[in-house]
């Protein structure tokens, strides 16, 4: 399997981890039991990267993965471990970010006892608080590796222009950003960056939020998903035109002998080896389909193929709305 070193100094993992907001319903109802089994599958396969957040589910899903560690004794010491912190609520009880030193051990700290272990191996910053240094904030994050709380840190949504300031104070392990065949603006600076630097980029969503797969999530799915009823690419009109651009995708697939969500990672681990897709899933059916990409090895005639059935900028439609979009650091 393929490996990428989390940070200049980190470990080498496979190239592929599990993303862990699909353990809190937030693309559909699941149960620990339904995690638990991913979970086990993922580890059977080799997968030892886990991805999760104090925000999801308000620590549902870092409660699960405690739960499986528990029940799985011995297994902690094969896995690397992220969880996330840095937004938060105001007094009105809007989306806000807290990057103060205070926020991030507290909750770095809730997040390690529902995890029930003493130290996460990767702690981002999940969205960064404009009017807060990154300076500050990396010296924070620093402290906290010296503390033994977490072995590395990174950021999430970050510009590059923020992470080359953040890395000449200290090395930073990953930056997680979007990053599919759907949504490529990483490639316009941040890809470049962490290459550079030797910080891993991390790829949430690599599989489009389903429509680079073989059964996109439906309509009436959709309509009962917040997030996803009020995501530009999944309305009316931009979903049907989505969808009959990425029918293009699945046939090419089918074609090349790879379900279409296995080609989508196999593209993303084409684009440099310092990249590690973490798609989510609720089903143990789904991430077999999704680790067949890691033993495609695809040609540069492959990928001609694939440019030209979803050409740069293909996608209807922005991949966050305008009130999605609070966080995130625009650089291009």
């Amino acid at each position: 399997m393929k490996t990428v070193r989390m940070g200049p100094a980190g470990p080498e993992l496979p190239a592929f981890g599990i993303g862990a907001m699909s353990f809190a319903d937030f693309y559909g109802p699941t149960t620990e039991a339904n995690s638990f089994a991913v979970l086990d599958a993922a580890a059977a396969a080799g997968v030892v990267h886990i991805d999760t957040s104090n925000v999801y589910g308000m620590g549902r899903s870092e409660s699960a993965i405690g739960a499986w560690l528990k029940a799985n004794p011995g297994a902690r010491e094969t896995l690397h471990i992220a969880t996330k912190a840095g937004i938060t609520k105001d007094a009105q009880g809007n989306r806000a970010f807290d990057n103060s030193a205070a926020h991030l051990e507290a909750e770095l700290d809730g997040s390690l006892k529902r995890l029930g272990i003493e130290q996460v191996d990767l702690f981002y910053v999940h969205r960064r608080e404009a009017a807060r240094p990154i300076e500050e904030v990396t010296e924070t994050l620093a402290a906290l590796v010296a503390k033994g709380k977490t072995a590395s840190f990174g950021f999430s949504e970050i510009a590059p222009s923020s992470l080359r300031r953040a890395a000449a104070v200290h090395p930073v392990a990953a930056v997680q950003s979007e990053y599919s065949l759907a949504t490529r603006f990483t490639e316009l600076g941040l890809s470049q960056a962490c290459a550079e630097l030797g910080t891993a980029l991390v790829a949430f969503s690599p599989v489009g939020r389903s429509l680079l797969t073989d059964s996109p999530i439906p309509a009436e799915t959709i309509a009962a998903n917040p997030f996803l009823a009020g995501n530009p690419r999944f309305m009316a009109p931009n979903l049907a035109a989505n969808l009959a651009l990425t029918d293009r995708f699945r046939a090419l697939a089918a074609e090349m002998g790879l379900p279409a969500a296995g080609l989508a990672i196999a593209w993303l681990l084409s684009r440099g080896d310092h990249v590690i897709p973490i798609p989510g899933t609720r089903s143990v059916a789904h991430l077999k389909e999704l680790l067949t990409g890691l033993e495609a090895r695809l040609t540069e005639e492959d990928l001609a193929r694939i440019d030209a059935v979803l050409p740069v900028g293909w996608a209807h439609g922005d991949r966050y709305s305008a009130q999605q979009h609070v966080g995130p650091e625009n650089f291009c």
